[in-house]
C-alpha cells in the first residue's frame, strides 16, 4: 500500500513513543503501570467465566470461546494507554536506538522494573477482591483453578518456550501499533494478540503470575514456590522474545532501510 508507513518511519515512531516512556514522572510511571495490572484482569476473568458457561454444553470448545473473551482485556490497554510490562520492550528499546538519551540503560531498568511491580501490585488488588467467595459466578473459579495448576505443573522448558512466543506477540503488537494509523486497527491488532496468547496459552509474565495469584488464592494446587519459578522462567522467555527476537529483527531492518 502506497500510503503504509516505511520500517523506518515505523521505528523512527517507536522511538518517539520509547522516549516519552522512559521519561515519564515516578507518578505517571507508577499509575499507569497500576492501572495496567487491574485492567489485564478483566480479561482473565473474562476467560474464566465465559469458558464456565461453555464448557457443559461445548467441552473442550469452551476454551477457544474463553481465549475470544481473554481477548477484550488488550484493547483496554492500548486505548487506555496503560502499559504492562512486556509492552515496554520494543519502543523503549528503539529509542535507545535511534535516540542519544542521557543514561538510557538506567531508565530501561527503572521503566521495566516499576511497571512489573506496579503491574502485579494492581492485578494483585482485583485478584483478592474477586476471591471472596461468590464474587465470581458459579463454576469460573474452577476454570481459573485448573489454568493456574497448568501453568504450575508445566514443564520449565515448555515454559520458556511459550514466553518467547509471549513475548514476541507482545513486542510485535508494540510495531504494530504504530504502523496503524487508526483506532479501529489498533482495537483489532490488540484483540488478536489477546486471543492468540489465551489460544497458546503463551506466557506472558504479568498475565501469568496473575493467573498464578487466582489460583493460589482459590487453594489450588499451586505453591508460591510454583510461582516463583514460573515467573522467572516466563519473564526471561518474554526478554528473549520480545527483546532478542522482534525488536533486534525491526532494527536491523530499519537500520538497512535507512
Amino acid at each position: 500500500m502506497s500510503d503504509a508507513l516505511k520500517p523506518a518511519e515505523i521505528f523512527e515512531r517507536s522511538a518517539e513513543e520509547g522516549e516519552r516512556r522512559l521519561n515519564q514522572s515516578m507518578l505517571e510511571l507508577l499509575s499507569t503501570g497500576f492501572i495496567a495490572g487491574f485492567t489485564i484482569v478483566f480479561g482473565i476473568i473474562a476467560l474464566g467465566i465465559v469458558e464456565a458457561l461453555a464448557e457443559p454444553a461445548l467441552g473442550e470448545l469452551a476454551g477457544l470461546l474463553g481465549a475470544l473473551a481473554f481477548g477484550i482485556g488488550v484493547p483496554f490497554l492500548i486505548l487506555g494507554r496503560a502499559e504492562l510490562f512486556s509492552e515496554n520492550f520494543f519502543d523503549p528499546i528503539a529509542a535507545a536506538f535511534k535516540l542519544k538519551l542521557k543514561g538510557v540503560t538506567r531508565k530501561i531498568l527503572r521503566l521495566w522494573v516499576f511497571t512489573l511491580v506496579l503491574n502485579l501490585v494492581g492485578g494483585g488488588v482485583l485478584v483478592l477482591v474477586l476471591s471472596v467467595e461468590g464474587a465470581l459466578p458459579a463454576g469460573a473459579h474452577e476454570v481459573l483453578d485448573r489454568a493456574a495448576e497448568e501453568i504450575a505443573h508445566r514443564r520449565s522448558l515448555a515454559t520458556f518456550m511459550r514466553g518467547i512466543v509471549g513475548g514476541a506477540l507482545v513486542a510485535l503488537l508494540s510495531f504494530l501499533v504504530i504502523a496503524s494509523r487508526d483506532s479501529t486497527g489498533r482495537i483489532i491488532l490488540a484483540y488478536i494478540t489477546g486471543v492468540l496468547l489465551a489460544l497458546g496459552p503463551f506466557e506472558h509474565g504479568v498475565v501469568t503470575m496473575l493467573h498464578l495469584a487466582f489460583g493460589f488464592m482459590f487453594d489450588a494446587s499451586v505453591t508460591t514456590a510454583d510461582i516463583a519459578r514460573v515467573s522467572g522462567i516466563s519473564i526471561l522467555g518474554n526478554l528473549l522474545g520480545g527483546v532478542g527476537l522482534v525488536t533486534m529483527s525491526h532494527a536491523a531492518q530499519a537500520r538497512g532501510a535507512d
